[in-house]
């Protein structure tokens, strides 16, 4: 067969650890055959980001903000192990946090549902998105530990004028720490919400805690609401679909009572412990597809989960391992779709779309990696090695393309 063909390059930025080394095995069992894959490479591994003073990740985000379409490998946020065991020059930050920081995007994340595995709550009946905002909050916070004294929030306005506001006097040791957001950032967080809701034709739901932070949620309570109502509320209403906002208390107690079906919007952190207590009612970490889209249009997918350093090990060791590549499957065929999309090329769009239906197809009909053996409700399943897993995918798409 012909090779299907790409006219625009796919960033692809690759990782570390046991997601490596599935990373290679995926592009030569179910991309290469049948693709002519056309990428700009970065590899944000960590020895070569530690090798160019993180550079290669600077660049990475740059050249998807050039190229528009990006699919990322999970990668390393070394700690202090880390350093050691890789022998660090620094101990780098998260590269998700730079590029996000880059290309100010948000990241929305959606559980992959496959029959024969049930969510912990059995009244969603479909999906539940994340909308994560990928900028500030704690992830960029300063934090300090203090002796007996006073804590003051100090702000220099341009003109050089102080304001001055008292955190705590302390009384004895203690901790502080100070975090941060932009409008700006906020609305281009909110625009990317609309956009998508409206685009995958799903309800918004975003909720904070206003009621505590009043400046500093209700600064996000107050750009969502205004942008709904100035600019997004008949589009909504054109297309039948609802937007409002919630005390996040109140929206954890709606989403465990809800079918699913709809994008959840939730600042930085919030996001990012929701987003793993949504997947993991629906399944697993391994089956979460995660998307970060700026208000520019660009997009780079990557699996939500992490390198799979335990696995790793074993690998290292010479032992077998099941790990579930799903994930970062579809962190391929999401970029695909996209670059299909964008270059407008109906072959890509297609395989694409095979891809993750042969990988689903052979979940089915029982065949999985170790981790699902223990959520299957349809029988004995069958375990496999991650490699004997790609393999099963591999041949049912040569089935489809000869």
């Amino acid at each position: 067969m012909d090779k299907i063909k790409m006219t625009m390059p796919l960033v692809e930025m690759d990782g570390d650890e046991m997601t490596r080394v599935l990373w290679k095995e995926i592009k030569e069992k179910l991309l290469l055959p049948f693709v002519a894959l056309n990428t700009e490479y970065y590899d944000l591994g960590l020895p070569h980001r530690d090798e160019t003073g993180d550079q290669v990740t600077i660049d990475a985000a740059n050249a998807n903000k050039k190229y528009g379409v990006a699919v990322k490998c999970a990668t390393i946020t070394p700690n202090k192990s880390r350093m050691t065991e890789y022998n660090l020059h620094e101990m780098w930050k998260s590269p998700n946090g730079t590029i996000r920081a880059i290309l100010d995007g948000t990241v929305f994340r959606a559980p992959i549902v496959v029959e024969g595995i049930s969510p912990v709550v059995k009244g969603w009946k479909a999906p539940i998105t994340i909308a994560r905002h990928a900028y500030g909050d704690v992830y960029k916070a300063t934090e300090m530990r203090v002796p007996q004294g006073k804590a003051e929030l100090v702000f220099t306005d341009s003109q050089g004028k102080e304001t001055r506001q008292t955190i705590y006097d302390f009384e004895c040791d203690g901790v502080v720490t100070g975090q941060y957001n932009k409008d700006s950032s906020i609305e281009s967080f909110a625009r990317s919400c609309f956009a998508y809701a409206l685009s995958t034709e799903q309800d918004l739901w975003f909720s904070c805690k206003d009621t505590i932070a009043k400046q500093y949620d209700g600064t996000f309570r107050d750009i969502f609401q205004h942008l709904y109502d100035t600019e997004y509320k008949p589009l909504f209403e054109e297309k039948g679909l609802t937007y409002f906002y919630t005390l996040i208390d109140d929206a954890i107690a709606r989403v465990i009572r809800s079918k699913g079906g709809f994008i959840w919007a939730l600042k930085n952190y919030d996001g990012d412990v929701m987003s793993d207590m949504i997947s993991t009612a629906f399944g697993s970490l391994a089956m979460m597809t995660s998307v970060l889209v700026s208000p520019e249009g660009n997009y780079e997918y990557e699996a939500a989960h992490g390198t799979v350093t335990r696995h790793y090990y074993k690998y290292l060791k010479g032992e077998e391992t099941s790990t579930n590549p799903i994930a970062t499957i579809f962190a391929w065929s999401g970029a695909l779709r996209k670059r299909g999309e964008k270059d407008n090329l109906p072959e890509l769009l297609k395989f694409a779309n095979h891809l993750e239906t042969a990988s689903l197809d052979v979940i089915r009909e029982g065949t999985m990696t170790g981790d699902l053996c223990l959520l299957w409700e349809k029988g004995t399943p069958k375990k496999v090695s991650s490699s004997a897993f790609l393999d099963a995918i591999a041949e049912k798409l040569h089935g489809i393309y000869g």
